[in-house]
């Protein structure tokens, strides 16, 4: 069987070499595993996945990425990964078996490993280089719009600025979340909140260029932006108390996660289901930007779903650990939904900027940028108060009621 195919060392291949003492044995379809009483703690075992031809063409992807950041050939090492079992409980994923990287890696290791193969590798660059189209198209809008001075594009500045934040964000929590298993929490809780302000950001965009005729003026209009900045404290409160639940009750954590997430979105769309609904019912006409705003809901859903389903590795443990697990569609469908949101959003605030004007008047700065403002400091604020929490179960001195709740 080894002469036939090519062996790819997915984890170091240290004491692969001759002279040591152990041998393979067949685990998974198209994997081996190595078995040394020789290898030091911590190294071993070493897993080697069965290819054809894929050791130099990976190897090089790899080594290409390195050199392009300019890093020294003695930097140029791929760092070991191990399987499910050789990992903290808490930085398990369900039906992901293999691909881990070291739990207490170094901040140069986690950027490295940007360029290695691992079960991160491709939710790091699936929310990294989105991140750029969307600066690119603020760019774009900065040069065609006055937003120093026009308080119409106010929102909309809001709401780019932010859906330029939450991808990055989550690229780096991706990133630097080996760090330690403290770190791995307080990465996500980042990503949390960056999430929780892109909420707010949609609500105040969805408030002053998406909302309904018939309810500009109105009461809920009026206090829509607030609810939303106060949905976005309870969205990073709870998804951030989740991660303190899952190891005892993963079912809860997860209920609580997306409870966290789902009743702000179910907010801020209210007018946009709304606008729906009526054209549905001949009650108005449709646009390109309807059309947008549905393709969003869209994957939105679809998002939603991935993120509860744990499809499709769930039906194939192992099988999808490197490429084409849930989370991996997860951030691509919500890159892809977020720019149909964004182009429904322009088209409303180009198309409806006239009558908008007459009949609501323009856009508040307390309510725009004031409320991004309040947003971020009151979210960091709750980021810190649980990093807090975090740090004095590390040190010892931790509040009883999270005792039970945080354990390696």
């Amino acid at each position: 069987m080894l002469r036939d195919r090519k062996l790819f060392p997915v984890w170091r291949g240290i004491w692969a070499r001759g002279g040591s003492s152990g041998g393979w044995t067949e685990t998974w379809e198209r994997c081996l595993r190595w078995d040394s009483p020789a290898a030091r703690r911590g190294v071993g075992p070493i897993w080697l996945v069965l290819c054809r031809g894929g050791r130099a063409t990976l190897t090089q992807v790899c080594e290409r990425g390195r050199g392009a950041i300019g890093l020294p050939s003695h930097l140029r090492v791929l760092p070991p990964l191990f399987n499910i079992h050789q990992v903290p409980k808490v930085v398990q994923e369900d039906s992901i078996m293999s691909g881990y990287r070291d739990p207490y890696s170094t901040a140069l290791d986690c950027v490295l490993s940007s360029f290695q193969i691992h079960n991160e590798t491709i939710n790091i660059w699936t929310h990294f280089l989105p991140t750029w189209y969307f600066v690119w198209r603020l760019a774009v809008l900065c040069s065609c719009l006055d937003f120093g001075s026009d308080p119409y594009c106010w929102p909309l500045l809001v709401y780019m600025l932010l859906i330029c934040v939450y991808p990055f964000t989550s690229s780096c929590a991706h990133t630097f979340s080996a760090m330690s298993t403290e770190t791995y929490h307080i990465c996500f809780f980042f990503d949390y909140g960056a999430l929780s302000l892109y909420s707010l950001g949609c609500a105040i965009s969805y408030g002053h260029y998406v909302m309904p005729e018939c309810w500009v003026n109105s009461g809920l209009q009026r206090w829509f932006v607030p609810v939303a900045l106060l949905n976005s404290l309870f969205c990073t409160s709870l998804s951030c108390y989740s991660r303190f639940v899952e190891l005892w009750d993963p079912q809860r954590s997860k209920v609580l996660r997306t409870a966290a997430f789902v009743v702000p979105f179910i907010f801020d769309t209210m007018p946009l289901f709304y606008r729906i609904v009526l054209c549905c019912g001949g009650g108005c006409t449709h646009t390109q930007a309807l059309s947008s705003h549905c393709y969003h809901l869209v994957f939105a859903f679809l998002t939603c779903f991935l993120f509860t389903s744990h499809l499709p590795e769930r039906l194939a443990p192992g099988r999808f650990d490197y490429f084409g697990h849930s989370h991996q569609l997860f951030h691509v469908s919500a890159v892809v939904g977020t720019h149909f949101q964004m182009e429904g959003v322009l088209a409303d605030m180009l198309s409806r900027r006239s009558w908008l004007l007459d009949h609501g008047g323009p856009p508040s700065f307390l309510w725009t940028i004031g409320a991004l403002l309040m947003g971020l400091v009151l979210n960091l604020l709750i980021i810190g108060l649980f990093s807090g929490l975090l740090l004095w179960k590390r040190s010892g001195h931790f509040p009883l009621f999270f005792k039970k709740t945080v354990k390696d």
